[in-house]
């Protein structure tokens, strides 16, 4: 048992699914695992453990942004002894060729966030995809003829900025959408020496405007969802 997780030892899998969302982790649990049960509610940030296909999956809320979620990726690495964490959820298109529902898997992870200059004084760390976890999430994608598009992200510390047309650099450079905990992820992992991916679905879309709503955030990230297993 940790601070914020109260699973037993042995009940959290190598390979653990994070959705930022606790609801989406039940939605995953009911949806994709066979003989699921709840290890964690504290705090409302529910996790559960079952079986895909034979094989032992957990899958763990994690929160909103990069301080949050940082404590559960903590724990789960530190206090038992997760291998592969990979990050599933929404994120908002900065391109306009990155439309509604695409996935995308995220090479690297630039950030608003100061998390990493406390650590870096005076320099820039590039948070980045475990190679790993990558090139598996490519190859299966190509195989089962699901579109992807692979690139940098941005993780922000903040969801409404003052200046909504700030987007715009970060495209410039190439970024291709922005979402609130991948730079955490990569940084953290990369520490520990562990696997780490973020696969992302476009929920919205700064260029167009255009949104899912919440129910469809929660239930139909599909070909996401079918990528992240393939990991496991």
């Amino acid at each position: 048992m940790s601070l914020h997780i109260k699973a037993k030892k042995g009940e959290i899998a190598d390979t653990v699914l994070l959705p930022g969302d606790p609801l989406r982790a039940k939605w995953i649990a009911e949806t994709f695992l066979k003989d699921a049960h709840c290890y964690n509610n504290v705090r409302g940030m529910l996790g559960y453990t079952g079986l895909f296909q034979g094989k032992r999956v957990s899958v763990q809320g994690s929160g909103m942004g990069i301080p949050s979620a940082l404590i559960y990726f903590h724990e789960l690495i530190n206090n038992y002894g997760a291998k592969n964490l990979i990050r599933v959820g929404s994120a908002g298109s900065y391109q306009e060729d990155v439309k509604l529902k695409d996935v995308v898997l995220a090479m690297a992870a630039s950030t608003t966030s100061g998390i990493n200059n406390t650590r870096f004084v005076n320099s820039d760390y590039s948070p980045t995809a475990s190679f790993e976890l990558f090139i598996k999430a490519v190859q299966y994608a190509q195989k089962e003829d699901i579109s992807i598009h692979a690139g940098n992200v941005l993780s922000s510390d903040e969801f409404y900025e003052d200046d909504r047309e700030s987007y715009k650099l970060w495209a410039k450079y190439g970024v291709l959408c922005v979402e609130m905990e991948a730079a955490g992820l990569y940084t953290v992992a990369a520490k520990y020496n562990v696997n780490a991916l973020a696969i992302l679905t476009i929920s919205d879309s700064l260029v167009t405007g255009e949104q899912l709503s919440a129910e469809e955030r929660e239930t139909s990230f599909k070909d996401m969802m079918e990528i992240a297993f393939s990991l496991v």
